[in-house]
């Protein structure tokens, strides 16, 4: 047996059943992602803890928070929990897709028992394609640019890998599926951007071998089947895997092994060099020297990963609705709104002052560009992509998204969050970019509203050991939550305690270097 068979636990999640008011010392040092939090990669994650502080501080139970960008959506069931009502809104279709998993967890026994019925499906198929010398499976096989030069396997008993030279096996396993093209998901759209290294020539063949589509193919045929709830986890579940199913996987060469005398067939050394398994972080690298992972290996690994995180059954209920037009009426039976669709047009939808709170990590100018990161993901649930309507800036010339565009799209989004934000009612934003351009519509905001009132902000630690801004070089290490509030009928902004008591709390706006 292959998956971890479920059995009662506590759940280790950042998303227990019950809550309790959060501290401020919460959120000075954020945990970790873990649990339904870390089951999936997506960049830019904020810590929990500084998203559940503000809406126990600025909202009261039944009050609407939005989201205008929506990204993981880990503030959604934070909402929730808390029995607040929920707006959602990203023109990525994948955010949508995962918060729309948040809200609407399958039973954990149900998720187990669809895993065995897959594997008792297509493992057997799948694991034949990695077939090398003596019936064994190959766990990985080690490229260098256009040949195999080391096929990796699992030991009967032990950890230690065997590793073992190519064989006409492996060479003829490899090519039975060289040429390849997918049936369940579509080819890829690419720019000409340096920054996440595609061009528009780039295709699905260059991610991915042929054999791993086969795979990836095999799986999405099985997972098609199930209901909406079990089939959107068992997807995740593949998408979350993919990374690690495609060529970007890189071997790490550079550290030295201490052993002068070990066996190479054991320990995964070739002349003294230790060879370990790096992993797809951002961007769409392709090393001349880098691994194919068995795509079984790959699925199950994650799928024991999400096991451990599901609770035993899903206490709680939330109602859902994808519907733009049903934004109008804000039906009280509905808990949540998940709208694949740009924040401006959204917002159109919403009546005038019914959003307590708006919280929300908007484009930070060309940070990171999400949607052309997310491009692997949403071909694998196949979906298509509006990159016309995004907001953001851009690498890409061919797509001519400026930082003078990006700052009057933004301009445009307040004009319209301002008016769905009730009397009073505040705005957190989670922002930080290295030049003052970026900040340019942050700053006249107050102008362009007539209505809302920059109140003050404090900083807050950008990642949770985040690998990307743990160790790239220059990396930001904190974003601003920079807050804004609605004018009261009375013409005030009165100013709650919550934000004042929070460590390096100011009034000022925040200044870059060169201002």
């Amino acid at each position: 047996m292959t998956f971890t068979k479920p059995s009662n636990f506590l759940q280790m999640s950042l998303f227990p059943d019950s809550v309790s008011a959060t501290k401020v010392a919460d959120f000075i040092a954020p945990k970790t992602y873990t649990g339904l939090a870390g089951f999936h990669k997506y960049w830019g994650k904020k810590p929990i803890e500084s998203i559940s502080y503000l809406i126990e501080n600025c909202t009261q139970e039944g009050d609407i928070v939005m989201d205008p960008f929506l990204g993981s959506g880990l503030i959604s069931r934070e909402c929730l929990l808390r029995n607040r009502r929920f707006i959602g809104v990203d023109i990525n279709p994948f955010s949508i897709e995962h918060t729309s998993f948040l809200l609407n967890l399958p039973d954990r026994q149900e998720y187990y028992q669809a895993l065995i019925e897959i594997e008792t499906k297509v493992a057997k198929n799948i694991q034949n394609t990695y077939q090398t010398t003596a019936g064994k499976i190959a766990s990985h096989y080690l490229w260098e640019g256009e040949r195999i030069v080391s096929v990796w396997c699992k030991p009967e008993t032990g950890r230690e890998r065997i590793e073992i030279d190519p064989s006409d096996i492996d060479l003829k396993s490899y090519s039975a599926y060289e040429n390849y093209q997918p049936n369940n998901f579509r080819n890829l759209n690419f720019f000409t951007n340096s920054r996440i290294n595609v061009k528009p020539n780039m295709s699905v063949s260059d991610i991915f071998t042929g054999r791993a589509m086969r795979n990836i193919d095999l799986l999405i045929s099985e997972i098609s089947g199930y209901p909406s709830s079990l089939k959107r986890a068992l997807m995740l579940t593949l998408t979350s895997a993919a990374g690690q199913m495609s060529n970007m996987v890189f071997a790490i060469k550079n550290r030295r092994s201490s052993k002068k005398n070990g066996n190479s067939e054991n320990n995964g050394e070739k002349n003294g060099e230790k060879i370990e398994v790096g992993s797809w972080v951002i961007g769409f690298w392709l090393p001349d020297t880098h691994f194919e992972i068995n795509v079984w290996n790959c699925f199950q690994n994650r799928a024991n990963k999400l096991l451990k995180s599901l609770p035993d059954q899903e206490k709680n209920l939330f109602i859902v609705s994808n519907n733009l037009t049903s934004l109008n009426t804000l039906d009280v039976n509905v808990n949540s709104w998940l709208i694949n669709a740009d924040a401006r047009i959204a917002l159109k939808e919403i009546p005038s002052e019914v959003v307590s709170f708006i919280c929300t990590d908007p484009p930070h100018s060309d940070r990171i560009p999400y949607l052309e990161l997310s491009e692997l993901w949403n071909s694998l649930l196949g979906y298509t992509v509006d990159f016309e309507r995004e907001i953001v800036v851009s690498n890409a010339k061919e797509r001519q998204k400026s930082k003078t565009i990006y700052n009057a799209d933004m301009t445009e989004f307040f004009v319209k969050a301002s008016r769905v934000l009730k009397p009073s009612g505040y705005m957190a934003l989670y922002f930080n970019a290295r030049d003052p351009e970026s900040w340019a519509y942050l700053k006249c905001i107050e102008n362009i509203s007539e209505c809302l009132k920059f109140i003050g902000c404090f900083p807050m630690i950008y990642s949770a050991t985040s690998v990307v801004q743990d160790n790239r070089q220059g990396a930001m290490k904190s974003d601003y939550i920079i807050i804004y509030q609605k004018q009261q009928a009375n013409g005030e902004y009165p100013l709650s305690s919550a934000f004042t008591k929070l460590p390096n709390w100011s009034a000022q706006f925040p200044r870059k270097k060169g201002e």
